[in-house]
């Protein structure tokens, strides 16, 4: 899979990802380090992306439709979580082919002890 990481995650995300075998883009490393939603957004969209964030913004299905992305997932967890924990979540889910393969045109929402699926 292709992921597109946002800058509000820390970059040992694109290594966990790489690991798993799939190719990882971090926003700092094209340019999109300050971009506004809708530009993380379309290009996510456009290259034909799984967009993993920790904004809850992208969670809203009215503003981003997960139908119009190759999948979208939020990472919801505390404020003061570190890298090593949210690296630790994210593995539960790479690790699992039946998640990865039900999020393309979904949103996932990605807790310490679940995984919540909004159908496309």
């Amino acid at each position: 899979m292709r992921f597109l990481i946002d800058a509000n995650l820390p970059r040992s995300v694109s290594i966990l990802l790489r690991q798993f075998g799939h190719e990882a883009t971090d926003v700092r490393d094209v340019g999109m380090r300050a971009a506004p939603d809708d530009t993380i957004a379309a290009y996510a969209r456009h290259n034909r992306m799984v967009l993993i964030t920790r904004d809850l913004d992208f969670a809203n299905i009215r503003n981003y439709p997960p139908s119009h992305y190759e999948g979208i997932l939020v990472l919801k967890l505390r404020e003061d979580v570190t890298a090593v924990q949210v690296v630790k979540v994210l593995e539960t889910f790479v690790s699992r082919e039946d998640w990865l393969a039900y999020l393309k045109g979904r949103l996932a929402i990605l807790e310490d002890r679940r995984v919540r699926f909004r159908p496309a």
